[in-house]
């Protein structure tokens, strides 16, 4: 086979490609097998004929638009491979030259990566944040606790701090519009708990079961929701039990109800290594974090428009499951944000598109420079971990064993073995 490349822009590539007799012999052949089940010949069984009797009898048509596919598909799957291309669309293929088995040329035209440059990572170092662990915040741990399992005992009089009230709510803004989002029905809330926006339990400290209230607070300048960050909702709400929060006293006894502990002691030691375990976790996370972002800041990658657009159809599907699961529609999401469609794609799916796929691309660069791989017996010793985790979970059982989750696993543990490396 001979390979001809031309590089048409960054991200765009052609191959010339011939290939001659020896090249084709073994591929028609194996085109042949797969027919010959299909054929039937007097004095043979089903799929048992000598395949030079199966050629003479088959359908030439068929023999040949079979071939041309097989063919084409697999001398430019070689010929990628040996170029090191990364393809990322359907390739246009147009045949130059056709002899029957004998000889074919064709030229295939590709977006791919284009070239990715990866700075000296070894010398880009984070430091890692420093976590520490004090009374206090056991002490919190423990309040919560308290609260949790505390006995709620309904009353009748003004809800004040430390009462749990239930709650329907809603929000509207300052053209009367309702508010996504900002409504519940029955909602728990510990008042003092600072659960909400601030301001919103101080209104509530006083109101009766059955009372009713609207009044108006301003969302924080730093809100998640970027179309209400500083901005006044007019809540309704109407209060529907007040209880009474009888909270556990601090004790062995209160101890031993949490978990297997003999003392209060042994609880409060036992917070304090978890507190410790999951600081540690979240400092390795950021630190991680930080330093994947320090190298992509320094690599170059040549995308191709076409990556880029699928990236933002996948984000933006990605999005849309994400609401359905919060309750609300793309739709009212944009409305909420004050973007339209177009201008959520543009300012930030689109930056997003390309910063995730340069970061995937230098991640996978970085594994093939350092020789880094998963083995089959690490990735199936994961796939029975995660199995044990789902244990009476048979829908999820079998998506573990779908090729293509089983894949997205394998990616995702060679992620974790370049973080690793990089980290260290």
């Amino acid at each position: 086979m001979n390979i001809k490349r031309t590089n048409k822009s960054d991200t765009e590539v052609t191959l010339a490609i011939s290939a001659t007799a020896a090249d084709l012999s073994s591929i028609k052949q194996h085109v042949l097998k797969r027919l010959a089940s299909d054929v039937k010949m007097q004095g043979f069984r089903k799929g048992t004929a000598p395949l030079a009797l199966v050629e003479k009898n088959i359908d030439q048509n068929l023999l040949q638009t079979e071939f041309l596919d097989e063919a084409m598909t697999h001398l430019y799957s070689t010929a990628a491979q040996e170029e090191k291309l990364r393809p990322v669309t359907r390739p246009d293929v147009q045949i130059k030259k056709f002899v029957p088995f004998t000889e074919l040329e064709f030229e295939v035209t590709t977006s791919v990566v284009g070239e990715v440059k990866l700075p000296n990572y070894k010398t880009i170092k984070v430091e890692k944040p420093k976590i520490s662990v004090v009374a206090k915040d056991v002490d919190e741990v423990v309040k919560s606790l308290q609260t949790r399992m505390a006995e709620r005992k309904e009353v009748e009089r003004a809800a004040k701090n430390g009462d749990q009230v239930v709650i329907d709510f809603a929000g509207k803004d300052d053209k009367g519009e309702p508010v996504s989002g900002a409504e519940g029905k029955d909602y728990p809330l510990v008042l003092g708990s600072n659960a909400f926006i601030p301001g919103f339990e101080d209104n509530l400290v006083g109101l009766k079961p059955g009372e009713q209230k609207t009044f108006t607070v301003t969302f924080p300048k730093d809100y998640g929701v970027a179309a209400l960050a500083s901005k006044d909702v007019t809540f309704a709400v109407t209060v529907k039990t007040v209880s009474e929060m009888i909270e556990a006293k601090v004790d062995d006894e209160f101890a031993s109800k949490v978990g297997p502990f003999k003392t209060v002691a042994e609880l409060k030691a036992d917070i304090k290594k978890q507190l410790t375990a999951e600081r540690e976790a979240e400092a390795n996370k950021t630190q991680q974090s930080e330093l994947v972002q320090k190298i992509a800041d320094k690599t170059t990658v040549a995308l191709p428009e076409a990556l880029i657009d699928q990236q933002v159809v996948y984000n933006i599907d990605e999005t849309r499951r994400n609401l359905t699961y919060r309750g609300q529609t793309y739709e009212e999401f944009l409305k909420a944000e004050g973007l339209s469609e177009e201008e959520y794609k543009t300012t930030i799916l689109r930056p997003q598109a390309e910063q995730q796929l340069k970061t995937s691309i230098m991640l996978s660069e970085i594994a093939e420079k350092e020789k880094l791989s998963v083995t089959p017996e690490e990735l199936e010793i994961r796939i029975q971990l995660l199995k044990g985790q789902y244990a009476q979970d048979q829908l999820m059982q079998a998506e573990l064993d779908k090729p293509e989750n089983r894949q997205d696993i394998a990616s995702r543990m060679l992620t974790e073995k370049v973080l690793e490396l990089l980290s260290k």
